[in-house]
């Protein structure tokens, strides 16, 4: 077995697909091909089952990914070490943010790091839970800004700090005058939330479920600043992230107003989490340092 060919053969595994993982490794799809069926000559075992929308893998090739795998998150880790210095000259860091964090707590972080360490190439991606664990597994990202659960052991986390979720209202809405919410005065509210991709989504989604909301879901949204517009039209109320909140509310009507909850207020856990078993750069050590020393938003 050749290294290029246990890429090739990752590559189709993680994308079912032989164009696709051309594609990816930059190879045409001939080439790829024939490094695959030179592969599962030599290993004397079929490892793809060809089929009409795509490939999947046989017993064997399981098995030999995970093997391929380790091997191949090995070689990536020991060229990082190597190329690691203490000067972070020529450094890359690609850092992730679901998209219920990025905008509010993104900015600020980047602003101080690369005030720190302006000479590190930054990438950012923004994207939902699940995508962005697949891209710490695959080590497209090297440290990202998530909430808890995160229900995958090869993940680490590091807890930065646990945000409140408040009731947020239209301007003229009855409960707007009250300083603090209880759960049972939303009995009649509509509620607007996430999709089920966000955790965030599903964090309200139990929220109304355990106080037999759940039938007074009337709409569902992708973005926090969608979900505000609807509320300011009328067409029901959240709970949102304090850190969505502006920093100076404006005293025009153009923005919800948020409260408390009182009781047991439901919150988020925000982490920064990396692959457990990848080495993790200086510089990305230096940004979960940032991470670590910057506070919530107020």
């Amino acid at each position: 077995m050749e290294l290029h060919q246990l890429r090739y053969f990752v590559a189709v595994a993680q994308t079912e697909s032989f164009s696709r993982a051309a594609e990816l490794c930059h190879v045409s799809q001939p080439s790829l091909s024939q490094q695959i069926a030179k592969l599962e000559k030599q290993l004397g075992r079929k490892l793809f089952d060809r089929l009409s929308r795509g490939v999947a893998l046989t017993d064997a090739g399981h098995t030999l990914l995970e093997s391929a795998t380790v091997i191949l998150n090995n070689i990536e880790d020991t060229e990082k070490r190597l190329r690691d210095t203490n000067d972070l000259q020529d450094a890359r860091l690609s850092i992730g943010a679901i998209p219920t964090i990025a905008p509010y707590l993104l900015p600020q972080h980047l602003q101080t790091y690369l005030k720190e360490f302006p000479e590190v190439e930054l990438t950012v991606q923004e994207d939902v839970t699940q995508n962005l664990i697949s891209a710490m597994i695959s080590g497209e990202v090297d440290i990202a800004l998530m909430a808890l659960p995160l229900e995958d052991d090869r993940i680490a986390t590091k807890e930065l700090f646990n945000e409140p979720l408040l009731v947020a209202l239209p301007p003229d809405h009855a409960l707007g005058k009250r300083r603090t919410i209880k759960t049972d005065q939303l009995q009649n509210e509509r509620f607007i939330v996430l999709g089920d991709m966000h955790c965030l989504g599903e964090q309200v989604l139990s929220f109304c479920r355990v106080n037999n909301y759940s039938s007074r879901i009337g709409c569902r949204s992708a973005q926090i600043a969608t979900i505000q517009k609807l509320i300011l039209s009328g067409l029901g109320i959240s709970l949102l992230p304090q850190m969505a909140l502006p920093a100076e509310p404006p005293e025009d009507g153009s923005t919800p107003i948020y409260r408390e909850l009182t009781g047991q207020q439901p919150v988020r856990t925000i982490v920064a989490a990396w692959h457990r078993h990848r080495y993790l750069s200086l510089a990305a050590r230096r940004f979960l340092e940032v991470l670590q020393g910057t506070p919530m938003p107020e």
